[in-house]
């Protein structure tokens, strides 16, 4: 292909959803004579808030802490539906000026670094709204930015499900909710416990005939307000600027307090769970047989209803929650262990994502493919051995666009350093026998999983990914860009970072 008709830019940005959106902004407002784009390969931006369709669709952080530090969440609800947040995204692109930026319908297949010519060669399937591939075109880039989430668009999990041909009613996914699905009187069974299931089942009762959350084991759930009113008095007294900081600034606080709680005080943190549960729910309710994990509180994300929803429902008797193994689909429903039979209309799986590195994009180094699970991450957004790529993994115990915010500033400051030494190559170089654990450290199924296919962490320092929101702006928003394992070169240089191979 000749190198001329090869659209060329400094930075690749990989997603147009929150993360991309976020990284998008720093750019310009920290490197502005830098260009970027923004390849995104669906037909809208939004990323999981344009994905997910099924009913009550929400977030599981506060929108204050869940929004970008530049800029305010006005809405009066705290948790939101993906109709506010989705919107709150559109004002953010359009006020950034960032909408001429976005590449529609362009997925990455494939990226080869060239050490001698310090970028990276993109190829990009061209698709339809419909995901039709109708093409391939190639771009280059000084730095590939990965914006992409971390799991797979195209299919959600489900377990193994023995019989399940034999249902005769309809086996929905929440990832691919059909949008003409009538639930509307009919008898609903949901299996799973995490964030979906506890989202559908008290958006589900409001129509439908009965909604059952069917469990293998249980979660924490915990309720909370939908609006913060303190958030929502702030802004007439101090105006809405310092409000928004106020209550950002007391968000984080409240988070990182109830996780290290949790963490050095699980017994204490489950009693407290418990009797909020048993609160929400009719006296007599059997609170530990459904709603008592085996788990500590925080090994795994914690499940939040907003306004108790979940509990209303099933005290006001639309809804329940069965705790047991399945035995096998039926034709009416769904034969558990125990013998009992759970009739359904509508059966919906609500068992989990499937997990996806870096978009699943192929990446060569130098000719040699990169084995991705054997790379460490370093300060959170870089790979080891792997030059100028760069990527964005939010927070599993905390709003994910936090880590957004941050990863967009240091990664500007490091265009900067490099800028200011003439340096045109970047890589962190793993220590000689470091040891390593895997990159996701809760005890989530999709986190097991897929613990082969992710990055790995170190064990302490830059190499250790953190889920501390105070630590990482220490070292991300106020410490140096520079570091002993930091390497930077030039493009005729001789010194060439030797790649992360394939096992």
């Amino acid at each position: 292909m000749n190198s001329s008709s090869i659209e060329h830019v400094d930075v690749l940005i990989v997603g147009a959803g929150i993360s991309g959106i976020g990284a998008a902004h720093y750019l310009q407002k920290m490197q502005a004579a830098k260009t970027f784009a923004i390849v995104e390969a669906r037909a809208d931006i939004g990323g999981t808030w344009d994905l997910f369709r099924y009913p009550g669709i929400r977030s599981d952080s506060d929108l204050h802490t869940f929004s970008y530090e530049f800029k305010a969440w006005e809405n009066p609800k705290a948790i939101a539906t993906a109709d506010a947040i989705m919107s709150y995204l559109r004002e953010a692109v359009a006020e950034n000026g960032i909408e001429n930026a976005i590449r529609f319908g362009h997925k990455v297949i494939e990226a080869s670094w060239s050490t001698k010519d310090a970028h990276w060669l993109v190829e990009i399937e061209r698709r339809d709204p419909d995901q039709h591939t109708v093409g391939r075109i190639t771009m280059s880039c000084r730095w590939l930015f990965c914006a992409s989430g971390y799991y797979r668009y195209d299919a959600g999990y489900t377990p193994e499900l023995p019989g399940r041909q034999r249902f005769t009613g309809q086996i929905v996914h929440p990832q691919h909710w059909p949008q003409d699905l009538d639930y509307r009187g009919k008898r609903v069974v949901i299996i799973g416990s995490g964030a979906t299931a506890v989202t559908l089942v008290p958006a589900i009762a409001e129509t439908a005939g009965h909604v059952t959350m069917l469990q293998r084991s249980p979660t924490y759930i915990v309720p909370v307000p939908s609006e913060d009113r303190i958030a929502n008095a702030l802004p007439r007294l101090i105006g809405r600027d310092r409000a928004y900081s106020v209550t950002r600034r007391k968000n984080i606080a409240k988070q990182r307090l109830i996780w290290r709680f949790c963490q050095q005080y699980p017994r204490a943190a489950r009693r407290l769970i418990r009797h909020l549960n048993a609160k929400q729910l009719p006296p007599g309710y059997p609170v530990d047989e459904h709603f008592r994990p085996a788990y500590n509180p925080w090994d795994q994300r914690l499940c939040a209803v907003p306004d108790a929803d979940m509990f209303r429902a099933i005290r006001d008797g639309r809804a329940s929650v069965v705790t047991d193994r399945i035995d096998t689909f039926t034709e009416r429903g769904i034969l558990l262990r125990s013998g009992r039979e759970l009739a359904a209309d509508i059966i919906v799986t609500a068992t989990g994502l499937n997990l996806l590195a870096f978009g699943g994009i192929s990446l060569t180094v130098d000719g040699q493919a990169v084995n991705v699970a054997e790379t460490v991450a370093f300060k959170g957004f870089l790979l080891s051995e792997v030059p100028n790529f760069a990527y964005v993994f939010g927070y599993t115990n905390s709003s994910w666009t936090l880590k957004v915010g941050l990863v967009g500033e240091h990664f500007c400051r490091l265009l900067a350093h490099m800028d200011a030494h003439g340096h045109t190559i970047c890589y962190p170089q793993r220590p000689a026998s470091m040891p390593t654990r895997p990159l996701l450290e809760i005890t989530s199924g999709y986190a097991k999983r897929a613990a082969g296919q992710l990055p790995q962490q170190g064990i302490d320092g830059p190499w250790r990914t953190c889920m501390d929101y105070r630590a990482d702006r220490k070292m991300l928003r106020d410490g140096p860009v520079d570091d002993d394992h930091l390497r930077f070169t030039r493009s005729d240089s001789t010194s060439a970072p030797e790649p992360a191979l394939t096992g």
